[in-house]
Formats: C-alpha cells, sequence, structure tokens
C-alpha cells in the first residue's frame, strides 16, 4: 500500500474541508458563565415571558413547600428546589401554564430561639420587652434570610416568581391563616383539652410530631413494687393456662390470695412516678405470684415477699433483682388483676399519695419487657393518657377521683401536685438531666418500694432544634378534632375526610399513599397551640364562666381586617379586645387567648392565601397539581396541609404529591457537621456549576435516599463534559447548514432515516418520562443515545461524509438535516435539567435578544419517522459492524494499522439474515474502513468472531492502492483523476463544487 501516487507530493487539503466551526467552548467554565445567563433571565423578565406565552394552556400548579427563613440553604433544599424546577420546567414544555411561586415559612419557634439566643447573649429578658418589638425582631430576622436564601435559590437556575413570593408573615397571609382557623372554630371543630404533649423545657413549647428526632439516650430505670390494698375477685379454683408456659391448677382466694403482695412495674422515666394514677396489664398475657424464697439481705427484694409479674418475665425480673431463688406460688387471672386495687408506694410521703391506685386492662400492654405492668401516668403518656379517659366511669363507680394532675411545670420543676418533690427538676434549660430522678429514687428506696434499678440506652425523642431531650405533659392545649362530626354534615368527620382525600390522590412514589394513611388512621386530635410569641395568634375568645368559645362572624370579620392592614401584631396591641368584641360583647367576661398557632397551621393554610388569591397568582390553581417534598413531610407539610384543606374545603389541596429521599455522603451515612461529611451546595456551584448539581440531581434516584462525594461529582462531570462534546460536535458541524440543504425524510439514505426512527422512539420515552417525574430515566435516555448511538455510531460514520463529501451530495445534505433536528430535539429534552448550558447552545445558533431555549415547548416528531422494520435490519447491520470494529481495534493495538481506514478487512458471514441487511450497504463506510470484501461462508479457523453474534468472523487485511491527501481513504481509485490526481473521485468531485461555489 503506498501512502500518496508515485512522484506526487501531498497537498495540504485541510483548509477544503467542512470542519466544525464553533465558538461554544470545550470547557464549559460554568462557575463563571452561569451568573451571565441569570443576569439575562432577569434583564429580559423570562418568566413573565413564560406567563405571556403560556396564558391560554393549560394550568399545572405546583406549589412550593416553604423552607424556613433561618439560614442559608442546605443540599437538601438544593436537591429539593432543582427537582421542583425540573418539574415546572418540563411541564411548561409539555404544553403546560407551569408558574411557580416560591414561599417561605417565617413565623415560629426556629426564628423567635434565635432571637432569645442574641438576647441572653446581651443579658437581655425577653419577659422585658414589649411583644410586639419582640415579634418585629423576629419578622426582621426573617426577612433577611428570606433575602439571602432567595438569591442561593436563584443561583441554582430555579426559575419562578421571585419578585413575588408568599411569605406566612405577609399581612394577607396572617389575615387568611386566622380566617382558616376561624372557619375551624365556627364548624365546631375547634377545643380546649388537657392532654399529653411532647414538651419541650428549653424552648417552653408543645411541639408537633414533624419537629421531634429520635436519638440515643441513656435512662435510669427502676423496677417498683406497688402493695396489694384489695382484691374484688372471688375465692374460685380451676385452671388457668397462660400464653407462655404449661397450664396451672389454682385456687384463687380474693384478698387472701394476695395479702402481703405487690404488683411490680417497671420504667424508664422515674420521674413519672409521682404521677402515678393506674396500673395497666393485658388480658392476653399469662401473669403468677411469685415468692422470693432466696435473697441476700441487703437486697431490696427480700426473701418472704410477693410479687405479681408476668409469667415470660419473671425470670429476668428476677434476675436484675438479684434474686437467687424464687417460686411461683399461684397463676393469676385477668379477673382477678381486675378486681386489685394498689397503694401509691409513696403513699403517705409529704403527706400526700393517698389515694387507690387501680388496676386498668389495656391493649398497649405487651410482655416484650419490663414486668408486663406499666406503670400509668396520664400526665405523662398518650397511651396512659387514653386507658384512664376510656376508664372514667369505671374509676368513678370504685370512688376514684378521675382528675388529672399536672405535676410538672412548663420549665421542668415539679409542681404542688407532686407533694414532697417541688423544687426537684426533670429537665434544665440546657437539656441535662435535673434532679428529679435521684430523689424520686432514693424516695421510694427509703419508703421500701424499690425492687431493683439499673440504666437502658434507647431511642428517645429530641427536638430537631435545639437537639434537647422532650418530655410527655399534660397542658391545657387547643386542639382539632378527628372524630368529632363536622358541623352541618351528616356525620362526616376531619379523619373520614383526610383517608378519602388520600385515596383520591396520586402518589409518586406510590408506597407514600399507605404512609400517609396509616398516619392519618391512628393519629390522635390535632395540637394547633404553641406556647409562644412569634407566629399567627389562636384568634378565640372564650367566656369566662362557661368556657364556651365565642363564635361570631363580624367578631372574626374584624379581626381579619385588623391582620389585613396591621399585620397579626394587631392581635396584641392594647385595647384589641375591645376593637374585635365591640359594642355587643364586655370584654372583661372573655378570655383572649394568647397562644400562637403551630406553624405546621401556617404552612397548612398556604393553598388558602396562595393557590386561591389570583389577584394576586393569577396562574396558579386550586387544588394544586402537586406538592413535591421530602419523606419526611408525610408527618409535616404533606398532612398538616391535608387536615387543614379538608376541615375548611373538604378535600385535599393537591391532586398528587411527589416525594424524594434525604441526602447522605458517598458511603452512604448521614450528613452531619459533627462527621465532617456534609456537603454544600454552594461549593459546589463555585467549583463546578449548578449545571453539575442539576445532573447530579436528575441522575439519581430520588425516591430512596440520595448519595453525595467527591467520586459521584466527578463521575456527574465526567458524564457532563461527555454530553458537551456531543452538543459541540453538532454546533459545529451545523455552522455549514443552510435552508437549501434541508432533504424530506423519506428522501434520506437509511441511516439517517433510522436516526430519525430514534428520534421519535425518544420523544415518545423522554416526554413520558418527564409527565412521570422520571428524571433519571430521560438522562439514562439521552446519555446513552449520545454517547452510545450519537458519537460513537452515527457521528463516527457520518463525519466522512459531513467533512469531504461535496457540497450537492444527498448525503452530507441528510446528515446535516439530521444534526439539526438532532439539535433542536436534545437541547429542548436537556433544558428543564441542564438549564444553564442548553441556554448558552441554543444561543450559540439562535443569538437575538428576545430568544431562549426557556421559551420554547418540546418539539413535535412526526410519529412517520418511526420505522420499526429499518431499525430490526440495522441491529443486524450494527451487529456486524461490531465485529469488524472488534477485530480492527486488535490490529491497532498490535499496531500493525494506524487507523481503520488503512484496512480492507474480509467478512465471512453465514448467516443469511445479515446477507439479507446487508444487501446494497455499503460496510466499508459503516465499519469506517477503505474496503471490505464480503464473503458467504463460516470463514476460516483463526478468523476474529464475538460470541454474542454468531455466523459473522473477520480476518483484517491492509487497504491496497494510494492513500487520499484529502479523506485518507486507501482506494486504487486514488490517481485516476486526471484535475485532482491526489485524492479519491469523490474528493475530486468536492474539490470542483467548491471552486466552482467560489469557496
Amino acid at each position: 500500500m503506498n501512502d500518496t501516487a508515485t512522484g506526487a507530493t501531498e497537498t495540504d487539503y485541510s483548509s477544503t474541508l467542512f470542519l466544525p466551526e464553533t465558538e461554544f467552548p470545550m470547557r464549559a467554565g460554568l462557575p463563571d458563565r452561569e451568573p451571565i445567563w441569570l443576569k439575562r433571565w432577569a434583564d429580559m423578565d423570562i418568566y413573565a415571558m413564560q406567563r405571556e406565552q403560556a396564558k391560554d394552556r393549560p394550568l399545572f400548579t405546583l406549589h412550593d413547600g416553604p423552607p424556613y427563613a433561618n439560614g442559608n440553604i442546605h443540599i437538601g433544599h438544593a436537591l429539593n428546589k432543582t427537582l421542583k424546577d425540573m418539574v415546572s420546567r418540563s411541564m411548561q414544555m409539555l404544553g403546560h401554564n407551569a408558574a411557580y411561586v416560591p414561599g417561605w415559612d417565617c413565623h415560629g419557634l426556629p426564628i423567635e430561639w434565635k432571637i432569645e439566643e442574641q438576647y441572653r447573649a446581651k443579658g437581655k429578658d425577653k419577659n422585658d420587652v414589649p411583644v410586639v418589638e419582640f415579634r418585629q425582631e423576629c419578622r426582621s430576622f426573617a426577612e433577611q434570610w428570606v433575602d439571602i436564601q432567595r438569591e442561593e435559590f436563584k443561583r441554582l437556575g430555579i426559575l419562578g416568581e421571585w419578585d413575588n413570593p408568599y411569605l406566612t408573615m405577609s399581612f394577607d397571609a396572617e389575615a387568611q391563616i386566622a380566617r382558616e382557623l376561624m372557619k375551624v372554630s365556627m364548624s365546631g371543630q375547634l377545643y380546649r383539652g388537657s392532654k399529653p404533649v411532647m414538651w419541650s423545657v428549653v424552648e417552653r413549647t408543645a411541639l408537633a410530631e414533624a419537629e421531634i428526632e429520635y436519638a440515643d439516650y441513656e435512662s435510669d430505670t427502676i423496677w417498683v413494687k406497688f402493695p396489694i390494698l384489695t382484691s374484688a375477685a372471688p375465692q374460685r379454683s380451676g385452671t388457668y393456662t397462660p400464653i407462655a408456659g404449661p397450664s396451672v391448677s389454682y385456687t384463687a382466694g380474693g384478698e387472701q390470695q394476695f395479702a402481703g403482695a405487690s404488683v411490680v412495674i417497671w420504667t424508664t422515666t422515674p420521674w413519672t412516678i409521682p404521677a402515678n394514677r393506674a396500673i395497666s396489664f393485658s388480658s392476653r398475657i399469662g401473669y403468677g405470684l411469685y415468692e422470693v424464697t432466696e435473697a441476700p439481705a441487703e437486697n431490696w427484694a427480700k426473701v418472704g415477699e410477693k410479687y405479681i409479674i408476668a409469667d415470660k418475665l419473671a425470670a429476668e425480673v428476677f434476675a436484675k433483682a438479684k434474686v437467687s431463688g424464687f417460686e411461683k406460688r399461684a397463676s393469676v387471672t385477668a379477673d382477678e388483676l381486675s378486681g386489685i386495687t394498689t397503694a401509691h408506694p409513696l403513699r403517705g410521703f409529704a403527706d400526700g399519695y393517698k389515694f387507690d391506685v387501680p388496676l386498668l386492662d389495656g391493649e398497649h400492654v405487651t410482655d416484650d419487657a419490663g414486668t408486663g405492668f406499666v406503670h400509668t401516668a396520664p400526665s405523662h403518656g398518650l397511651d396512659d393518657f387514653d386507658i384512664w379517659m376510656t376508664s372514667t366511669r369505671l374509676l368513678q363507680d370504685r370512688g376514684i377521683d378521675p382528675t388529672i394532675p399536672f405535676p410538672v411545670g412548663d420549665d421542668g420543676f415539679y409542681t404542688k401536685d407532686a407533694p414532697g418533690f417541688e423544687g426537684a427538676r426533670v429537665i434544665d434549660d440546657n437539656g441535662k438531666k435535673g434532679d428529679a430522678n435521684q430523689r424520686v429514687i432514693t424516695a421510694l428506696a427509703e419508703r421500701g418500694a424499690m425492687v431493683a434499678r439499673g440504666r437502658v440506652k434507647h431511642s428517645y425523642p429530641h427536638s430537631w432544634r435545639s437537639k434537647k431531650p422532650v418530655i410527655y405533659r399534660n397542658t391545657p392545649q387547643w386542639f382539632v378534632y378527628m372524630d368529632k362530626a363536622i358541623e352541618g354534615t351528616e356525620g362526616d368527620t376531619l379523619r373520614h375526610r383526610a383517608l378519602n382525600a388520600i385515596d383520591a390522590t396520586k402518589f409518586y412514589p406510590a408506597a407514600g399513599q399507605n404512609r400517609l394513611r396509616a398516619m392519618i388512621a391512628d393519629r390522635p386530635d390535632w395540637v394547633l397551640s404553641r406556647q409562644r410569641a412569634w407566629g399567627v395568634p389562636i384568634t378565640v375568645f372564650v367566656h369566662r364562666e362557661s368556657g364556651e368559645i365565642l363564635r361570631d362572624e363580624a367578631v372574626n370579620h374584624r379581626i381579619a381586617q385588623s391582620f389585613e392592614e396591621e399585620g397579626a401584631d394587631a392581635w396584641y396591641k392594647p385595647g384589641a379586645a375591645e376593637r374585635y368584641l365591640g359594642s355587643d360583647y364586655v370584654a372583661s367576661d372573655y378570655e383572649m387567648i394568647k397562644d400562637v398557632l403551630d406553624v405546621w397551621f401556617d404552612s397548612g393554610s398556604t393553598h388558602a392565601f396562595v393557590l386561591r388569591n389570583k389577584q394576586k397568582w393569577p396562574h396558579l390553581k386550586f387544588p394544586a397539581s402537586m406538592y413535591l417534598e421530602g419523606s419526611d413531610q408525610h408527618r409535616g407539610w404533606f398532612h398538616s396541609s391535608l387536615l387543614e384543606s379538608c376541615a375548611t374545603n373538604g378535600h385535599a389541596p393537591y391532586d398528587s404529591v411527589l416525594t424524594h429521599g434525604f441526602t447522605m455522603d458517598g458511603d452512604g451515612k448521614k450528613m452531619s457537621k459533627s462527621l465532617g461529611n456534609t456537603v454544600a451546595p454552594q461549593d459546589i456551584i463555585k467549583q463546578y456549576g449548578a449545571d453539575i448539581l442539576r445532573l447530579w440531581v436528575a441522575s439519581s434516584d430520588y425516591s430512596e435516599d440520595l448519595r453525595l462525594g467527591k467520586e459521584i461529582i466527578q463521575t456527574t462531570v465526567d458524564s457532563y463534559r461527555k454530553l458537551r462534546n456531543t452538543l459541540r460536535w453538532l454546533l459545529g458541524n451545523l455552522a455549514h447548514f443552510r435552508a437549501e440543504d434541508v432533504v424530506d425524510a423519506k428522501d434520506m439514505p437509511e441511516l439517517e432515516r433510522l436516526m430519525l426512527h430514534r428520534l421519535a422512539q425518544l420523544d415518545a420515552g423522554v416526554r413520558t418520562a418527564y409527565k412521570e417525574y422520571d428524571y433519571r430515566k430521560v438522562v439514562t435516555l439521552l446519555t446513552n443515545f449520545m454517547n452510545i448511538e450519537l458519537s460513537a455510531f452515527y457521528f463516527d460514520i457520518r463525519k466522512d461524509a459531513l467533512y469531504c463529501d461535496p457540497i450537492s451530495s444527498i448525503r452530507r445534505r441528510s446528515a446535516l438535516t439530521v444534526l439539526d433536528h438532532l439539535f433542536n430535539a436534545l437541547t429542548a429534552w436537556l433544558a428543564p435539567i441542564l438549564v444553564f448550558t442548553m441556554e448558552e447552545c441554543w444561543l450559540e445558533r439562535h443569538p437575538g435578544e428576545t430568544e431562549s431555549v426557556h421559551l420554547r415547548l418540546f418539539p413535535d416528531v412526526p410519529a412517520d419517522w418511526l420505522d420499526d422494520d429499518l431499525a430490526q435490519k440495522w441491529q443486524l447491520i450494527r451487529a456486524v459492524r461490531r465485529v469488524v470494529t472488534g477485530a480492527l481495534e486488535i490490529e491497532r493495538r498490535e499496531k500493525r494499522i494506524g487507523s481503520s481506514l488503512e484496512a480492507a478487512p474480509q467478512v465471512f458471514v453465514a448467516d443469511p439474515r445479515y446477507l439479507v441487511a446487508l444487501e446494497g450497504q455499503d460496510l466499508a463506510e459503516i465499519a469506517i474502513t477503505s474496503a471490505v470484501q464480503l464473503k458467504q461462508n463460516e470463514g476460516p479457523h483463526e478468523a476474529f468472531r464475538l460470541d454474542d453474534v454468531p455466523g459473522i468472523s473477520v480476518v483484517p487485511a491492509l487497504a491496497t492502492g494510494n492513500r487520499c491527501a484529502r479523506s485518507w481513504k486507501v482506494l486504487p481509485e486514488v490517481g485516476t483523476d486526471p484535475e485532482y490526481k491526489d485524492v479519491t473521485l469523490r474528493d475530486a468531485q468536492a474539490l470542483r463544487e467548491r471552486a466552482a461555489a467560489g469557496l
């Protein structure tokens, strides 16, 4: 093989090639270039242009769950807002009017806590500051962080109504939140009651379940004996079969049977013993009367003492009590337990605790741990409260006062309802254990009531803000009934409405439906009140004598009107009660409630002052098309929004709910500052750009927890670089595309029609994935197509035609037409994800002042481009190509050839299907060789084969002839053109056409 014709000097023809030309840089420089596009969008007000453009399209409303305005955004915020942006952008491009109004949660404890911290640092006391002044400081703090977060969200490329967001602290929002509460009150759903709620001593307020996180905590554990006073069970004999153990014969003898015996309880909260009012047992558990037969003299559990304990737990209890010998004296039936009354173990201490302690049958009792008996303090536990309240009639029949005490104050100190312990504290202001546990344990030990003690590390509720442990504490609070019929309905309840609404809602992923349903099915009444200052007040008046809530629409109107004009601060100004009550009522007859609403009611009401506010946001609809938040919001915003809307509207405020997981580090560990494994979105943007962060979000399975670390970011950068290079190559070749080059699909070569078929397939796949919010699938479809089918296949084959073919070549013009279709589709399909890069790419070809890829719809791809028969045929052709390229790769590796154009392999085809497919095809062009010898047989033994392509084998061979100085093909025809002796006949024709065109 000769490199050039004999005696000829090779000419440099590079200037005659249609080589790619573009100013679209290979290096993205996203950190520096992205702000340019942000400014451009702001200057042209692209959001307003979208609204005008889409004003007649169907509305799609993704309602923004409000982040909290109290700090810089973190990676969870970035994930959440980016997903929302992808939803809105893709739905806009699918043909909707997808307006996006961002919002902020501005009230509540986190902000109030920050202001209090500032006070403490200055030695100031919050209680010395007028409440309106304090609230103004909270408002200023929130405003500051709204402005900071707004710029951080915009830097992510989030497109929305940033100049007109919603704030829960805006006057109109506060007015509507108050109206929503008053609607609940007017329908008879609001009530003030006493119930144990999770209480933060550190923050001095009740907390909702959504404000609780669980962490390991070491608790004191004690086993305590409650002496039996009486037993109402008559004497009888029989056989009793406990759940654990064999049947036992017994004789039950009423008081005589249990004389001198005690019921033993176990608790991890010794400080709740002063609040004990009952003991709970289970009729499903087997119990026995046990006697201590052998124990050390110094033991709390003495020889001869008798205890009633669950059979399954007896051995464990005696081991904890260091009892070396015990015997079961009798089995104890549920009837016998029901008739037992015990004495409080502190009976007579400080002249208190003289009440009787009954035994109550409770479904919550198990024999998994403890003694099979649950010490029941209705002031400090929901199960305890529930069984106490459902047993009121029984308690009264037995002469027991059902009143629930308030043994612990809001500051964590015991009250007068805990005789002998006033001044002791459960938890201090720093969240540390007080002396209450030890004081109670010491008192119990001195009175001979202790059986054993220990310590246990277990999961315990903490406030997610202060990170300090909380307690259950009985306090007066404001509630919404879950199961009381709503006035004006025929027995309809809030729980019933909410469950029906869940069934009518679409969930992504679908498992979220069952999760939310289970939470609503089992939840207690909704606690609305917080004992704080920064929030929307509970705008009700209560008659001081009757305790009745005032329900008067005129009063309600005056309250709401004042909030519209002055904000919720109006509630706290002098003379507010007289102003609202007017002349119809005497202000001194009414209590004006000072508690504020839980912020979950604020955010749960956003649908009322955002989605239905057509004057302020005309492009939104109610119910929203979608709510989208992290999976923790099943118990948070999804939950409170559902209850609030069902209470006031009768249905959910959303048509669908989408949830995402949490961000973990690269090893799958939860991110935390203490571990030093957090990743700040600001750092990623500064180093790589926001589009890299967005590509990571889109590439991840957001339905699960998402991992993020250096290696994962680098993988995302590599993926981005490949996508960018593909687009750059497209742009470079399209620089030579002219309107007159357009070729109709039916007139194109098969390879181009194959690419159009794939575009039509992708159009359906991409649209479906976007409609199903499956961005990972979008990325997978497009990256595989761009990397494998375009860069490594189609572009690879068509480089020669695009660079070298004559201007008139139908093959070249068809390829340019396909590149134009590819560019239009890919830039649109990727625009919701790579918002900056696609804008840069689009403007490279369309530099107009009002041009933007984000003003486009997804292009209409003709369905008649689909050609399954052609695609099946080319599957066979591509299989043959893989065998050829596999064989030539070995030749290159062994340095027998430099490029594939130096080869003219022999291709042996034994399978007739491949022969049919290859008929009329230029296999040399497809395999990027100078020639191919096609033979119909199995081929020699030493031929190259691939296991997954049976019937095809290849024997490499060198091409013969001279190398074309322009296209580098090696062909015998090089040198036969009289005018251009060092190029192929094709290249000679291209040179003639260029000369004729003056190029």
